[in-house]
């Protein structure tokens, strides 16, 4: 069955505000034949008469009045379609998942990222959780994330990359009541005899190691970093550590040293799919990279 095209309904439209088929013909750029086609075709799908005409003049009927009203919020619904439609193709409206680690909130980078891309795109939604980087290359091949903040190196399945957004060093975390903890920096070698706690990212201890020249003797994998400063305050473990937490976490009998030498690079990246295809999503990628 032939249904009410768009094409009829702005025709309808159009009459019902200049009650003038000409004046109307001439807004929609068509002859007022073809303008009285397209009314009469509307009022034979509908089964009603949508105006009463005369030679001198064109009022709405009572079906016509009925109709117009829906009419308007049906063109009104399209037009906002076409409107979101357009800010979606553009980057500026859509939905994206973000997880990250927790030194990316402790070093400010998230609420940087986040909270500046919602500042400039109000229209896209962004929802933020705290995921252990073991999970971030499956959940972003499932679609489960869109970006995450990690800190490298980590390895990176297929389709999967990451970039650099924040540069920092890594420091020790020492039991307070802890003979190192007398010196303003500690020297790799003195940190031989030592049990490490390990955080997520390993990457600090085994350096550490290496310019000690020792092999590192191994403690718990508590997860987080609070879970790994926790261990450390109760005695028995060192850790090595990214220098933001110094300036975020005051923890009791926890105290922050440097590590003599040479720095030791400590980053954020956020990782994302290579070929990521929603405009969003890649226009949050864009901010974050910017920066």
């Amino acid at each position: 069955m032939r249904q009410l095209e768009l094409r009829h309904i702005r025709a309808f439209v159009r009459v019902a505000k200049q009650l003038h088929f000409s004046r109307a013909a001439e807004e929609l750029g068509i002859t007022a034949p073809s303008l009285t086609k397209l009314i009469q075709e509307a009022e034979r799908l509908l089964g009603v008469r949508l105006f009463h005409r005369t030679k001198r003049s064109v009022t709405l009927s009572a079906a016509g009045s009925a109709y117009l009203a829906e009419a308007l919020v049906a063109l009104d619904h399209l037009a906002r379609g076409e409107e979101r439609a357009v800010l979606a193709e553009r980057g500026e409206l859509g939905q994206i998942e973000v997880g990250y680690v927790a030194s990316a909130a402790y070093a400010g980078v998230l609420q940087r990222d986040v909270g500046g891309f919602r500042g400039t795109h109000p229209g896209v939604d962004i929802s933020i959780r705290e995921v252990p980087m073991d999970n971030v290359a499956a959940m972003l091949r499932d679609g489960l994330l869109d970006a995450a903040y990690v800190r490298p190196p980590m390895p990176l399945a297929d389709g999967i990359q990451a970039a650099t957004v924040h540069r920092d060093q890594f420091v020790l975390a020492l039991p307070a009541d802890c003979a190192l903890a007398a010196s303003a920096s500690v020297k790799p070698a003195q940190l031989r005899d030592q049990c490490f706690v390990l955080p997520e990212q390993e990457a600090g201890t085994f350096e550490v190691a290496r310019r000690g020249r020792f092999s590192a003797r191994l403690g718990p994998r508590p997860g987080t970093l609070a879970s790994v400063l926790a261990c450390v305050s109760l005695g028995g473990y060192v850790a090595v550590v990214p220098h933001t937490l110094a300036e975020c976490i005051a923890l009791p009998g926890v105290v922050y040293r440097g590590i003599a030498g040479q720095p030791i690079a400590s980053e954020i990246a956020i990782a994302f799919r290579k070929y990521e295809r929603a405009p969003a999503v890649k226009a949050f990628l864009d901010f974050a990279r910017r920066k």
